[in-house]
């Protein structure tokens, strides 16, 4: 009656499990087990909000698992050597993740349990294609999206998920699970010291459920408009559905078979699955990007010190609507609309002359959805120094953003709602409203609501000269 340890760490669901899947196949009995090491994935341990939906995802996997999931914290080689020896286990099953720090402590365990002669398999959970799959015709890895998106299509898109195994008896039964010492759940202090989260539990669903049902929701309701409406913060027409992505509570094989049951109108959607894709293909052959630019150039670029302003970007407090509306967002919610997140990182990073490096930091913290990955991509791709990027003269003017993808101040409104009383005209620059105009909304401006931290056309002027002596 040999026994399986299935190490369970961000694909916390029982469909689409290979490394669950392949456990039950081969071991009469299997022992879900979540390792709670955060300071393994060093200097990139989870932020607050990414600890905070972990917590409800276990709680979630607990129930599903009929409270069999075995919790544990500490070094997770030593954890896995202690659980072998309580057990007995002949092997060791899980999923590969892919951010540098996490790769070579998996390659470490691998080997050490290869060579105490216990079982050891990795497979693919999260990924539609893992980065050493994908070559261009160098065989080198891509470093531009769209001959890359075009490589994925021509091989095709895996779309077959693994179904949902039953949960019965193979699992360790209550009686000898009862043997085994878990750590509760709230002692792994992943929730937040004080309540900054009631908006964050109002906003989200965080379970396997709420993945199938907002998946559902979206594809039966939002998809069709997805292509123009992805661009207005105002509306409910993107997926959402990227925390449970990175939490594994849905896999990207559920979302493409889903999708392609629609056809046409899923492409535009599963192009940005596969910016997903390009984003770790990126994280895994130039691991480096986390924290230096791709682009070389960069290394000299005359970037700014400023914790004050650094500080009122974060506060959502720039005294420029569109970015605090986003910056608010992020803060209350744990996640802000794509469209707004690559204006706030413009206004950091050109108008404010900030490093990216700060921004992404502070997005890694207040994202539920924080994936390291995704994250570095999108800084860089923003900032203009990474692969495949928005050229680092394209700086987005907030208020023609505004003016352009929130033309009536909606999403400005509900957000910045000491601005709520302007007229459309002026909701995206109230530094140019009349003075009556300010009176009648009851806006103050260095009172009620602050003056712009810079002079947009100005600061834009400064980061191209700042550019030009680099490029």
């Amino acid at each position: 009656m040999s026994l399986a340890i299935v190490w369970l760490r961000r694909d916390l669901r029982l469909s689409d499990n290979p490394a669950l899947a392949k456990a039950l196949a081969s071991h009469p009995r299997v022992l879900p087990v979540y390792i709670h090491a955060p300071e393994e994935e060093a200097p990139w341990t989870p932020g607050a909000a990414s600890r905070w939906w972990l917590h409800h995802a276990l709680a979630d996997l607990t129930e599903q698992l009929d409270g069999r999931l075995l919790i544990r914290r500490g070094g997770a080689l030593e954890t896995l050597q202690v659980l072998i020896a309580e057990t007995g286990a002949a092997a060791v099953y899980w999923n590969r993740l892919y951010e540098p720090a996490v790769i070579e402590r998996d390659k470490a365990i691998k080997q050490a349990l290869r060579a105490a002669e216990i079982g050891a398999d990795s497979g693919n959970a999260g990924l539609l294609f893992e980065p050493w799959t994908v070559q261009n015709r160098q065989g080198k890895p891509f470093r531009i999206f769209t001959p890359y998106w075009k490589q994925l299509l021509a091989v095709g898109l895996p779309q077959r998920p693994i179904a949902v195994p039953s949960v019965d008896s193979r699992l360790v039964t209550k009686a000898a699970f009862r043997a085994l010492d878990s750590v509760p759940l709230d002692d792994l202090g992943l929730l937040p010291g004080i309540p900054w989260d009631a908006h964050m539990a109002e906003t989200w669903h965080v379970s396997r459920e709420g993945a199938e049902a907002r998946l559902e929701e979206f594809l039966e309701t939002e998809l069709k408009h997805y292509a123009h409406g992805r661009d207005l913060p105002a509306r409910d027409q993107v997926s959402r559905l990227s925390p449970y992505l990175h939490s594994g509570q849905l896999g990207p094989r559920e979302v493409v078979a889903a999708c392609r049951q629609i056809r046409q109108a899923s492409e535009p959607f599963l192009r940005e699955i596969g910016w997903r894709e390009f984003a770790h293909h990126l994280l895994y052959h130039f691991p480096h990007t986390t924290d230096a630019a791709m682009d070389t150039r960069f290394a000299t670029f005359p970037w700014r010190d400023d914790d004050a302003q650094l500080q009122a970007w974060q506060c959502g407090r720039t005294g420029v609507p569109l970015v605090d509306a986003g910056m608010r967002q992020l803060w209350a919610s744990g996640w802000m609309h794509n469209r707004v997140r690559m204006i706030a990182a413009s206004f950091l990073t050109k108008n404010l002359l900030l490093p990216w490096q700060a921004g992404a930091r502070w997005f890694w913290d207040t994202l539920v959805d924080a994936d390291l990955a995704s994250n570095s991509l999108g800084w860089q791709w923003t900032a203009g120094c990474g692969a495949d990027a928005a050229p680092y003269f394209r700086v987005f003017n907030p208020v023609l953003q505004g003016e352009k993808f929130d033309k009536d101040g909606s999403y400005v409104r509900r957000w910045v709602p000491e601005l709520a009383r302007l007229p459309a005209k002026w909701i995206h620059q109230p530094w140019a409203a009349p003075s009556d105009v300010l009176a009648e909304a009851e806006v103050r401006l260095g009172d009620s609501y602050p003056r712009p931290l810079v002079d947009l056309k100005a600061s834009r002027q400064r980061a191209l000269d700042a550019w030009s002596q680099i490029k």
